[in-house]
């Protein structure tokens, strides 16, 4: 061997040598040496079991001299080294904080005051921060909790109550606005820096639900709606389904939380999407009532608030199991969803969930109720519960049967002091015509309450589209 290829020799091997700490030190495996040499066309007789060093040693000089300038002088992108994680997500921000107008000092005060009030809540001190992947955003932060669901719900609600006596003693200048997002989702941790940095679609679409709140909203993703209001009834009572809305590659089906004492019932329209469509697929499947009773009770006289309970009786007629029902609503007022204080139940009390609000306007919801338990093919015997407020200025109701029904009773209450003319009417099929109904309803004054009760006759065939006009 002459003196150049001994040396030759030595600069690949020091070559090799470096190459194989720089892969080691970027972490990176044989398969991205082997798809860099794909890269340039490069063909080696190695075989599948072949480490780097081995794969090396069949390059020629050339080859190793390019690697070795690809690895010193280009950024490698690499995957992340761990696995993801799920956290349940806290997004919060103070609304306006990025005001040109306001000063500076205001505004660094308010985040002052907010990252106190957090602080201080129980659901925060109660964690160990170590426990806690927190990431700081200027005028608000986000904080992942990694074992419960439920951790971000209470620190909204905790906070809220705090900002409200916060608020209560500061001139309007200086009172705080917020707005939170919740959510879970997986974030990848990967070195920064400055040490450990974490982010993915966890963190990001905790963001974009937050981004669609409005001041003081308590926004939630579906996704974590669902699990929430699967753990209590008092979860539920506080979650409502507001509809679908556009969101940066895609769109989000969103809940508002609140109560009297936190969130806010008013909602933007800002990219709000009017139909919100059903998110699992299902079939309309036929079915019939056994029985309909359709019940009144006025609880505010003034204003003629009326609570309207609706009880099905219902048949699967289909073969396939029914696992879904379809309600229409209607009011002479205009009401937001949320302030229907809508209410499904089953046989069972099993409070329902409301999977699409496909129809939101001022004076009509239509939307589908998913049921706890399917009606099996050709089942009869269950029981679906309405329950819903809004007002009746009008002292009208009017009720039309999707399906034919067997029985229909209605049942109206109002207190003793409301003047009232009962009427009921039926809508004469083919006609444009209406008719008392037959036999007339039975009316009792009592003490505290007007009670007026009417039933269908037996036999009496109620046909899908009939309609029943009742006025007090």
């Amino acid at each position: 061997m002459s003196k150049s290829q001994s040396l030759n020799k030595r600069d690949v091997m020091e070559n090799i040598a470096e190459i194989l700490g720089i892969l080691e030190e970027k972490n990176l495996s044989k398969d991205w040496l082997l798809g860099e040499l794909k890269k340039y066309k490069i063909k080696l007789d190695v075989s599948v079991s072949s480490n780097s060093f081995e794969i090396l040693k069949n390059c020629n000089f050339e080859i190793i001299h390019k690697i070795l300038d690809i690895l010193k002088e280009n950024l490698v992108i690499k995957d992340p080294k761990t696995l993801t994680r799920v956290l349940h997500w806290f997004f919060i921000d103070i609304v306006s904080s990025s005001d040109p107008n306001l000063p500076v000092k205001s505004q660094a005060r308010k985040i002052n005051a907010l990252n106190e009030l957090i602080k201080r809540t129980d659901t925060f001190k109660k964690e160990k921060l170590e426990y806690l992947d927190i990431f700081p955003t200027g005028d608000g932060m986000a904080i992942g909790f990694p074992d419960s669901t439920e951790k971000p719900l209470r620190l909204a609600i905790e906070l809220h109550g705090a900002l409200r006596r916060f608020n209560s003693a500061q001139k309007e200048k200086d009172k705080i606005n917020i707005r939170i997002g919740i959510d879970s989702g997986p974030v990848y941790f990967m070195k920064g820096i400055k040490g450990e940095i974490f982010w993915g679609p966890g963190l990001i679409m905790a963001k974009r639900v937050m981004d669609l709140c409005g001041p003081n909203n308590i926004f939630a993703s579906e996704r974590i709606a669902r699990d929430l209001r699967s753990l209590s009834e008092e979860n539920k009572a506080t979650m409502h389904p507001i509809g679908e809305y556009e969101i940066k590659f895609g769109k989000l089906v969103i809940y508002n939380i609140f109560s009297k004492n936190f969130g806010s019932n008013k909602i933007p329209k800002d990219n709000k999407i009017s139909k919100l469509k059903e998110v699992d697929s299902f079939k309309e499947i036929p079915f019939e009532f056994n029985s309909v009773e359709v019940r009144l009770e006025i609880t505010d006289s003034k204003t003629m608030m009326t609570h309207h309970t609706w009880i099905w009786g219902i048949k699967n007629i289909s073969k396939e199991p029914l696992k879904a029902l379809y309600y229409s609503l209607g009011g002479d007022i205009p009401r937001t969803f949320p302030k229907l204080n809508v209410k499904v139940t089953d046989e069972d009390n099993n409070r329902l969930e409301i999977i699409s609000l496909d129809v939101n306007r001022p004076f009509q919801k239509e939307f589908h109720v998913r049921l706890a338990k399917p009606v099996r093919k050709y089942q009869s015997g269950r029981i679906v519960k309405l329950e819903y407020d809004w007002e009746e200025p009008e002292r009208n109701f009017v009720y039309s049967f999707s399906s034919k029904s067997k029985k229909f009773r209605y049942f109206f209450t109002a207190p003793k002091d409301l003047q009232i003319k009962h009427r009921i009417l039926e809508s004469v099929r083919d006609r444009a015509d209406k008719r008392r109904v037959e036999p007339p309803a039975n009316v009792k004054y009592l003490d505290e309450h007007t009670e007026i009760v009417w039933e269908s006759v037996k036999n009496q065939k109620i046909r899908a589209h009939d309609i029943f006009e009742f006025q007090w």
